[in-house]
């Protein structure tokens, strides 16, 4: 009987507990998985990829998820994020794409949507907006006493907004702080380098190096040696560093077979360890692992890291090759430098994000590295970098589990998605050569770039997979957190890069009077006006002529080439055309497609066309006639979005489940904008009047 009861008190107390834990997680939990289709989450599932029973798959069988996710226009990843957060489109929230001009600064002047001012600002003084065109959700939330925690969601970033180029405010940091504030990280002024040595590099290293080997516990069946000079010199937050390599022989086989390479700054040596974080130590990297090893830039004022990796080695150093990915931080503003460092000092600095320059060939020393290499960088900073992010996610809920929103941000699938959507045959599989479109595509780079994508998403999926884990589970399996996981937008693939300036300048227009800032596919042109830009050159009568010949030229605009132009109606490059309404005042008047800072002419193009890509020099299309300066020509990537926001393509996902989700199973379509005011209808909180969206009651427990 004593054991009966004893078993009866422990199953209790594990109950209590079990219930404890469960009221000591988040209620509401927003997880956005970067450039994510719902129709490529489900052909993942159905074909096995993606285990059913991990992450989404949880999400999809106990909770509500959208065949389709409806995004805002432009489709692009700032003003996508910022209308989900507050319920409104771009054009009311004012973040009109991921980087525009603020019509009240210098001509020249842009600003990225990632800290441009939510809700807009007032062109008068310039100075802060009495009135905000919208809020973020967690304005409302805080103000009701609710707790909101941002593991680096765009306009979570406690940063005061100021007029590019001035020290003007136009929105204070308060508005962007919520009770756990964490940015997204920043370049921290070194980018990723290649670098190609061999044997004739090495010498034997000095004693000093190998002592301090020796310390550290680490072993060399062959002489240890090191690069005759040093492998690079930079200054990071203030502080140079010369950094060196040596190698070490770690197999015990009776040959030279040199396996690991060691980085370490020659200021502090290769100290011993441990390492508390960020600190790391010296970098080994073996290259049989496929994996880079991170650095810290110890000392650096803006807590700076990097990683390196081990491209190709061979046992007798014959060849080497390596790259150091490029050095970031997270961003200290003074509001929330607390939360800042205890991600630095718990989770590490700012991992080292996919990087597109290196893929593409950008970024210098890796012109010479075989494609597979770039692909298998790019491949270890996927692991990275989600895996950091999942971690900075996780670090935000366990710091928060009274919290009652936590909104997390998840770069993948996105990155993957514009390097390898490789999937029209009217796109040149080598960027290099224009004859590798149709019968001349490299099928098995298409084959791999595939893999790759579903990489991103397994990756993503994991990510999910391990929030849902941090809060648990009922006997049911529904997460103990209501959690959404939503995507900013969809991915189409793209085969052609379009040049806007040249289409402008060949047309006649000139680019002191209008300037086009793009986005993926979408743009928006500015005139420099009179009155509303301090050094506007454009008198209100003759911005109505040039706005007019700006339209003109972009209706205009065909691609004539049969090779590329099957698929647009009469081979049109824009679907959209929009112009600011002339109305007084001219220069200032709004409508449902052009916002107080959207340019004086919007446009979109259609499928099959991108802004960006453009390599130089320029590699032109098969087909086209010879031009010094063309406006189509062969792109250096293959996936964009911000194309029409109603295209299945560009689709974003909508999965949600959790103690206040119906087990719905699917339902037709979702908007964007409806997350907020659902969320907000869960924590019992009246959204804004700004905001658009509507609550999703089909999914809700009545």
């Amino acid at each position: 009987m004593k054991q009966v009861a004893l078993t009866l008190t422990l199953t209790a107390a594990l109950a209590l507990t079990t219930a404890s834990a469960a009221l000591a997680v988040p209620k509401v939990i927003v997880i956005s998985l970067d450039g994510a289709r719902p129709d490529i989450f489900e052909q993942l599932f159905n074909t096995s990829v993606i285990n059913r029973r991990t992450g989404i798959g949880i999400l999809r069988t106990t909770g509500s998820y959208a065949l389709q996710n409806i995004t805002i226009q432009p489709s692009v990843t700032a003003a996508a994020h910022i209308a989900i957060a507050t319920g409104s489109t771009a054009v009311n929230n004012d973040i009109p794409a991921n980087t525009y001009h603020l019509v009240s600064s210098n001509f020249t002047s842009n600003i990225s949507g990632f800290g441009g001012p939510i809700g807009g600002y007032s062109t008068v003084g310039p100075t802060v907006s009495p009135n905000p065109t919208a809020e973020p959700l967690w304005v409302r939330l805080r103000a009701a006493g609710k707790r909101v925690a941002t593991a680096t969601w765009p306009g979570g970033d406690g940063v005061n907004v100021t007029l590019p180029g001035t020290s003007t405010l136009i929105q204070p940091a308060s508005v962007r702080t919520v009770d756990y504030t964490v940015p997204f990280g920043a370049f921290a002024g070194a980018g990723a380098n290649g670098y190609t040595l061999n044997a004739a590099s090495f010498a034997d290293a000095p004693a000093a190096t190998v002592s301090q080997l020796t310390a550290a516990g680490k072993f060399s069946y062959s002489p240890i040696k090191q690069k005759a000079t040093p492998l690079e010199t930079l200054t990071i937050g203030g502080v140079s560093y010369t950094i060196q390599v040596a190698t070490l022989d770690t197999t015990d086989d009776g040959v030279t077979n040199y396996d690991t390479l060691v980085f370490f700054d020659t200021t502090n040596g290769i100290q011993p360890g441990p390492f508390a974080l960020p600190a790391t130590g010296p970098a080994y990297v073996k290259a049989s692992s496929n994996a880079s090893s991170l650095f810290y830039f110890q000392g650096s004022s803006n807590r700076a890291g990097a990683a390196y990796y081990v491209s190709a080695l061979a046992p007798d150093l014959s060849t080497v090759r390596l790259g150091r990915y490029s050095a970031n931080a997270i961003p200290r503003n003074a509001t929330v430098i607390a939360d800042v460092d205890d991600i630095n000092n718990n989770v590490g600095f700012w991992a080292p994000q996919p990087d597109f320059r290196i893929p593409e060939r950008l970024s210098p020393g890796f012109t010479n590295f075989p494609d597979s290499e770039l692909e298998a960088m790019y491949e270890d900073q996927i692991r990275l970098f989600v895996e950091y992010q999942t971690r900075v996610g996780l670090r935000a809920i366990t710091q928060n589990p009274d919290a009652d929103l936590v909104m997390i941000y998840i770069e993948q699938p996105d990155g993957s998605g514009h390097q390898f959507t490789l999937t029209d045959p009217r796109q040149a599989t080598d960027f290099t050569n224009p004859a590798t479109i149709n019968a001349g595509q490299d099928q098995a780079k298409i084959s791999r770039y595939a893999t790759y994508v579903q990489t991103a998403y397994k990756a993503a999926n994991s990510a999910v997979n391990a929030i849902i884990k941090s809060v648990g589970r009922n006997a049911q399996g529904v997460p103990n957190s209501n959690i959404f996981v939503v995507s900013d937008h969809g991915m189409a693939p793209f085969h052609t890069a379009v040049s806007i300036n040249n289409l402008l300048t060949s047309n006649g227009i000139s680019l002191s009077q209008a300037r086009a800032v793009s986005t993926g596919p979408a743009v928006n042109i500015y005139i420099s006006l009179q009155g509303r830009e301090p050094n506007g050159t454009v008198s209100p009568a003759d911005y109505v002529t040039l706005q007019n010949q700006i339209v003109t030229i972009l209706n205009n605009a065909v691609d004539a080439n049969s090779l590329f132009n099957y698929s647009t109606p009469n081979g049109r490059l824009f679907q959209k055309v929009v112009a600011r309404p002339t109305t007084a005042p001219v220069g200032f008047a709004t409508n449902a497609d052009i916002g107080q800072d959207s340019g004086d002419v919007f446009a979109i193009l259609d499928f099959g066309y991108n802004f960006d890509g453009t390599q130089s020099p320029v590699v032109q299309r098969q087909g086209d006639p010879v031009s010094a300066t063309p406006v189509l020509s062969v792109s250096n990537f293959y996936g964009a979005h911000g194309y029409d926001s109603t295209a299945s393509s560009m689709s974003a996902i909508f999965y949600a489940a959790g103690p206040n989700i119906r087990r719905l199973g699917s339902f037709p379509t979702a908007n964007n904008i409806d997350v907020t005011p659902t969320v907000m209808s869960i924590l019992g909180v009246t959204p804004a009047p700004t905001v658009q969206g509507t609550v999703l009651t089909n999914i809700l427990q009545p």
